[in-house]
């Protein structure tokens, strides 16, 4: 089982070897958490805009927060150092899986309408919509913005640039 002793204790163990600190937050004090929970605020935000009042099960909600969070973990963080000419970004999925995530795009249903959707369909639709969303406010949080005007250097042969397209699905 699960909850026995003994199975506490190889896991406490375990953490206690490999340097596992844990750091825990008062319950109902988000403002504790900092970045992460930031990421979440910002993530039920859109949940709610892009579900809204839809009715729907327990199977579809963990698809969609399962697209969801592949989609946060796709995101890019910084440049790989590399010597290659064809740079890439770093992202979450690296410290899951060792590499980036990617997908197979789905259909684009933005433009059907809600009462013709199988259910299938409308679960993508929302995972789209909100990745549209999420992610054009994403790129505007990486835009640093001054208050006074500074004098920046010009875009050399070589800078690195992230580059925005909005035909690119989700894990593209």
């Amino acid at each position: 089982m699960l909850n026995s002793d003994a199975v506490k204790e190889k896991m406490n163990n375990f953490m206690t070897t490999e340097g596992v600190r844990w750091y825990f937050i008062p319950p109902a004090s988000p403002y504790f958490g900092g970045l992460w929970e930031a990421g979440i605020k910002s993530m039920k935000h859109h949940v709610r805009r892009v579900i809204g009042n839809a009715c729907i099960s327990f199977e579809e909600m963990s698809t969609i927060l399962t697209q969801i969070e592949a989609c946060l973990n796709s995101r890019p963080l910084c440049q790989i150092p590399s010597d290659t000419m064809d740079p890439q970004a770093l992202t979450p999925g690296h410290f899951l899986i060792g590499e980036p995530l990617m997908a197979l795009p789905d259909a684009d249903y933005s433009s059907v309408p809600m009462t013709r959707l199988s259910w299938w369909q409308f679960i993508q639709r929302c995972t789209q919509h909100l990745w549209k969303k999420w992610s054009r406010d994403y790129l505007h949080q990486l835009q640093q913005r001054y208050k006074w005007p500074m004098e920046s250097s010009n875009i050399q042969h070589g800078t690195v640039a992230l580059m925005k397209d909005d035909h690119v699905p989700p894990l593209g």
